[in-house]
C-alpha cells in the first residue's frame, strides 16, 4: 500500500518511528477534506467558545434526535431578486448532526430567467439533480484552458461541479425551476465571482481590476457600484 511503502522508504533511510507518525498525520490532513469521525458522530456544539477547524463536539449524553433533523426543503424559496434566484441550504449550521461527516445539501429555486450567478465552493464538489424546470447548467475549468462544459438539464437530469471550479445555473424554461444539490462537506462556502470581485470590503484597487479585465476605470466604477 501507499502508507506500508511511505514507511518501508523513510526507515531504510534511518528516520525514527516519531517522524514517521509525523509525516503520517500531514498526509492525512492532505488527503481529507472534512474532519473524519473517530466516533459514532460529533454532534456541533455551535456555542462553544473553543475555535477549531469545524466544530466542537456536543457531549453525546445530552444529543437528542433533533440534532440530526431539519425541515423546510418542501418550501419554494424567495427568487424576487436581482438575479432570480434562491438557496436553501442545510449545513452544519442548520443541521448540527452533520458536524465531520462530510455532507450537506441544498434546494435551489429559480424565477423565469433566474440565475445563479457564476461562483464556486472552495470545499466541495456539487452534485445537483433538477426536480422542475429546464437549466441550463456549466463549469469552466482552470487555466491554462478555461474550457467551458455547459449542458442542458430536465428534470430527473443529473450534473456536477467539480470543486472549486466557476459555475453556474440558468433557468431557460417557461416557468419556475427547482432543483437539488448535495455537497461533500459539511460546510462548502461560496464565493460568488460578481461579489467578491466588484464588492470586497475594502474595495480592491480600480488599477488592479482595470488591468485584470482590461477595461477603463469608468467601467470598473460603475460594476462596483452595484456591489455596494
Amino acid at each position: 500500500s501507499l502508507s506500508f511503502s511511505i514507511s518501508f522508504l523513510f526507515y531504510i533511510h534511518g528516520f525514527s518511528i516519531s517522524t514517521l507518525a509525523v509525516l503520517a498525520l500531514a498526509f492525512a490532513q492532505a488527503l481529507a477534506y472534512d474532519p473524519s469521525p473517530l466516533q459514532d458522530f460529533c454532534v456541533a456544539d455551535l456555542n462553544s467558545p473553543i475555535f477549531i477547524n469545524g466544530f466542537v463536539c456536543k457531549n453525546p449524553n445530552l444529543v437528542t434526535a433533533q440534532d440530526f433533523f431539519a425541515s423546510g426543503l418542501n418550501i419554494a424559496g424567495n427568487t424576487q431578486n436581482k438575479v432570480g434566484f434562491n438557496v436553501t441550504l442545510v449545513n452544519v449550521q442548520r443541521l448540527p448532526g452533520l458536524n465531520t461527516l462530510g455532507v450537506s445539501i441544498a434546494r435551489l429555486d429559480y424565477a423565469p430567467n433566474g440565475l445563479n450567478p457564476l461562483h464556486t465552493h472552495p470545499r466541495a464538489t456539487e452534485i445537483l439533480t433538477v426536480i422542475r424546470g429546464t437549466l441550463l447548467v456549466g463549469f469552466v475549468t482552470s487555466s491554462p484552458n478555461n474550457t467551458l462544459f455547459q449542458r442542458v438539464l430536465r428534470p430527473g437530469d443529473v450534473f456536477v461541479f467539480p470543486i472549486g471550479l466557476i459555475h453556474f445555473q440558468l433557468n431557460v424554461g417557461r416557468g419556475p425551476a427547482v432543483a437539488i444539490s448535495g455537497f461533500n462537506s459539511q460546510n462548502p462556502g461560496l464565493i460568488v465571482i460578481a461579489d467578491a470581485v466588484f464588492g470586497s470590503n475594502p474595495p480592491i484597487p480600480v488599477q488592479v481590476l482595470e488591468k485584470s479585465f482590461q477595461v477603463g476605470q469608468n467601467v470598473i466604477q460603475e460594476l462596483q457600484a452595484q456591489f455596494k
